[in-house]
């Protein structure tokens, strides 16, 4: 069996914590501590993130979407797929080395995602995006961490709190929709998304798509009013 090689590593910003990018053969792995948090072979969940909230931007003539977090553009090539030619994506992403590795070790997976006329790349907080963009998208998808809950560094609970939700409510406009990738289900947030003025819908997903894999959960909750 081919054996793991450490490719890099990168400090989190505001956090006590380390991202180690993992390489085998062809296949790349993103690692924090003893948890996987990407891998390129394991896809699917991340690409229905796109997918489900793509379909439900159908009658939205020029949509602007707001991605959270890059790591593998699972999520952003499946949007760009979706997308028409008058749609526009925003990704924050707050570690330089995440952008580094998408541009330099695994550049032949992003293909030209990253150079796409569409696309625009913030080396940013997302939620910092989310508060200075009053009625600013159609579309919120959070990939950041493992579910509603911080991993990566402990400031991302400000993402899923009551002010967090808030927040991301008035960034959308008018029917738009938050989503939010999770490794499983959380009842409590659910309440807190039905509790802060969202419409939502629990689905869940397989890792791996049709292939199966682990059930993950994605919530895409629509701002009512």
């Amino acid at each position: 069996m081919i054996p793991w090689c450490l490719i890099d590593t990168a400090r989190v910003p505001g956090a006590d914590a380390e991202l180690r990018l993992m390489r085998r053969g062809s296949e790349f792995s993103i690692m924090l501590g003893q948890n996987e948090l990407m891998n390129s072979r394991l896809s699917g969940s991340e690409q229905a993130l796109a997918t489900i909230v793509c379909e439900r931007l159908r009658a939205v003539e020029r949509p602007r979407m707001l991605i959270g977090g890059l790591g593998m553009g699972f999520t952003l090539r499946a949007a760009l797929a979706q997308l028409g030619s008058g749609a526009s994506i925003v990704v924050a992403e707050l570690i330089p080395a995440v952008l580094a590795w998408a541009r330099g070790p695994m550049a032949e997976i992003f293909g030209d995602s990253l150079t796409d006329s569409r696309v625009s790349i913030r080396e940013a907080d997302v939620g910092e995006v989310i508060g200075a963009g009053r009625l600013a998208f159609d579309a919120i998808l959070l990939d950041v961490d493992n579910g509603p809950e911080a991993l990566t560094r402990e400031a991302n609970n400000a993402l899923y709190d009551f002010r967090g939700l808030r927040e991301a409510r008035e960034a959308l406009r008018p029917g738009g929709v938050l989503a939010v990738w999770s490794s499983g289900p959380d009842p409590g947030f659910a309440k807190r998304l039905r509790e802060s003025g969202f419409e939502v819908d629990e689905i869940k997903v397989r890792a791996n798509g049709a292939r199966g894999g682990a059930r993950h959960v994605i919530w895409a909750a629509t701002r009512r009013g």
